[in-house]
């Protein structure tokens, strides 16, 4: 799930990873909003998630349940559970620049067999390595590969209010399809999620 996100400058969207937003939306220390390292290329460094890289995927999101709300889970998850959650269908990658930096991926909507072309999607980065591209980066690869393989459409969830990452997800092609009032409880208060869908087809032909 990619939730809350922070303000800012609209030529800056781009270029910041979800999980840098949600942290300066949900503390009180100023600190937390601070100077942004230079831009760097990115593409290079994306690969396909491979198995010795579930520790560090491990650490990287553990941080953010701990810490903000952008993943609603209250404990932190095992490198097993991680690695149980990849699938065949789904494509993973990871920001590699001899340690792993963040990562996204793609998992299970809903289980029945007719929502089999819609996917969730997720994107973590490091505390420390936001700012450089590397989310969107990451988020570009993950949503070229999902239309290669013939996925109709993607879905994500932000928490509310969030102007930025809704328009971090707008500059992505996704449209909003509606808000859970109250969809979770963490770090004392309730949270409501708004569902965004980017869809990579519209035609009415069957999926083939």
């Amino acid at each position: 799930m990619i939730l809350s996100m922070l303000s800012v400058t609209s030529a800056q969207v781009g270029t910041f990873s979800a999980a840098f937003f949600e942290q300066a939306a949900h503390t009180s220390n100023a600190s937390a909003i601070r100077f942004m390292p230079p831009m760097v290329t990115c593409a290079s460094m994306i690969r396909p998630v491979r198995d010795d890289d579930f520790p560090a995927i491990a650490a990287i999101t553990n941080h953010y349940i701990a810490t903000t709300t952008i993943h609603f889970a209250y404990e932190p998850i095992p490198v097993e559970q991680f690695r149980a959650m990849v699938k065949p269908r789904h494509p993973w990658f990871v920001y590699d620049d001899g340690e792993v930096r963040g990562y996204s991926k793609a998992g299970t909507w809903r289980d029945r067999a007719a929502y089999n072309w819609t996917t969730e999607i997720g994107l973590y980065v490091q505390d420390g390595a936001r700012g450089r591209g590397i989310g969107r980066a990451l988020y570009t690869a993950l949503l070229d590969e999902l239309a290669r393989r013939g996925f109709r459409s993607a879905i994500a969830g932000i928490t509310l209010p969030n102007d930025a990452s809704i328009r971090l997800h707008e500059q992505f092609g996704f449209e909003s399809v509606g808000v859970v009032r109250d969809a979770g409880f963490k770090h004392g208060r309730w949270c409501d999620v708004e569902f965004f869908q980017k869809r990579f087809a519209t035609a009415a032909s069957a999926p083939t």
